[in-house]
């Protein structure tokens, strides 16, 4: 991959603010229901909590789309730097229900294993602007991939909090300062994206603008990955810690290294993924690996024992997220270059909001006694998913629209 000096050096920046975050997400997606659980909250709480924390992140990035064009881009993610900064601190003084779910509303708290946060169009949108067609997909599955593989060594972080207990520490003191952590990486990246140019380098950059021309087909496309993202919702990671806590009595520190391993898993996919759409086209890409995925979900809900239903969940995770780098940098090529940010926000909006309405539904089922009902429900609801993206786009020559609009 090619890219200009100045851009290149602009893209080493997003990456390294990119991992920073992953690797604390990576963390504090499992610590989360243990902080919750150790502060005396129930299930419910939890998921609760979760979905206060991705209706937040969705109405953050539908104002970024409808308003954030009024902006620069840089004044943008440094506001964002210093919302994770504050959330950070938040959780780690908080101990009241109320206000950690306002906290939650309002900042950058991950419970997901992909990236929900404001962070992520405006991202987005300086990364399309560094290069085009093939190039632009592999700068995309390069910024998944850090993600992935920084949020999987993340994980492998929360066993600190049993082992500064093992020296005599509090084990409630232990887990806030996880959040504290979490607050330091914010202002980091402040420090990191202060260093960026007020205008991404490069060719000429148009003005971020609303959707305009590109309207109808990223609200199809919005329409369709919200099914998808509602589903995905129901065993965001913060829950799928719970189930393996609250099924199998997993500790913090193997429950980490499950989490390590699966998202080593799902970094190391999303580098097949680029050259398996060469041979088969996105939709396929996107459709195929999907729905094996989805059943190794539902064979995993009805595991007799922890083994196996930590290599169904492996299974699941090698293929689950390959459709994360060919569908950002889908979004990117079929929209005008002033529309970008826009749409990143638009697609990722619907996302959210469906997300947000079914963690408190899981954990619900959770605290009813139907352990297996989320993972089911979720592997459903993915596979018809799958079955009507492809339904809806199996006729549509994907690769002549990228190529026309690259064009433009």
């Amino acid at each position: 991959m090619t890219l200009a000096v100045d851009a290149a050096a602009e893209v080493r920046l997003l990456l390294i603010g990119r991992g920073l975050r992953a690797f604390v997400d990576g963390y504090v997606a499992i610590l989360l229901p243990a902080y919750l659980l150790a502060l005396g909250y129930d299930t419910w709480h939890v998921g609760l909590l979760s979905t206060a924390t991705l209706l937040g992140s969705a109405l953050a990035t539908l104002a970024l789309g409808v308003w954030g064009h009024r902006a620069a881009p840089r004044t943008l993610l440094l506001a964002a730097a210093l919302l994770m900064t504050a959330t950070g601190l938040g959780f780690a003084g908080l101990s009241d229900f109320w206000p950690l779910l306002l906290v939650a509303f309002v900042g950058t708290l991950n419970p997901s294993a992909g990236d929900v946060s404001v962070f992520l169009p405006l991202e987005h949108s300086r990364l399309a602007i560094a290069a085009e067609g093939n190039v632009r997909t592999r700068l995309f599955a390069r910024y998944s991939l850090t993600g992935a593989l920084c949020a999987a060594i993340g994980a492998l972080a929360v066993g600190a909090p049993d082992a500064l207990a093992g020296l005599g520490v509090d084990r409630l003191l232990a887990l806030r300062l996880m959040f504290v952590a979490y607050a330091g990486v914010g202002a980091l990246i402040w420090l990191l994206y202060a260093l960026l140019p007020s205008r991404p380098p490069g060719t000429p950059a148009p003005a971020m603008s609303p959707l305009g021309p590109s309207r109808g087909i990223v609200v199809r496309l919005a329409a369709l990955f919200s099914v998808d993202a509602f589903a995905g919702g129901l065993v965001v990671n913060s829950l799928l810690a719970l189930w393996l806590f609250e099924r199998f009595g997993l500790s913090l520190a193997a429950a980490g290294a499950f989490f390590f391993w699966a998202g080593l898993l799902g970094a190391l996919s999303q580098l097949v993924a680029p050259r398996l759409a060469r041979r088969i086209g996105l939709l396929n890409t996107m459709v195929f690996t999907h729905i094996p995925s989805s059943l190794f979900l539902i064979l995993a809900a009805f595991a007799p024992d922890l083994g196996l239903a930590l290599s169904f969940l492996l299974l699941r995770a090698a293929l689950s997220q390959m459709d994360v780098p060919t569908r950002s940098a889908y979004v990117m090529a079929v929209v005008t270059p002033p529309e970008r940010a826009a749409a990143a926000s638009f697609t990722a909006v619907p996302r959210s909001l469906a997300a947000a309405s079914s963690p408190t539904l899981a954990g619900l089922l959770f605290a009813g006694g139907w352990f297996a009902a989320p993972l089911v429900a979720c592997g459903v609801l993915k596979i018809a998913y799958d079955l009507a993206l492809w339904r809806s786009f199996r006729r549509h020559a994907v690769d002549q629209v990228v190529s026309k609009v690259e064009s433009r």
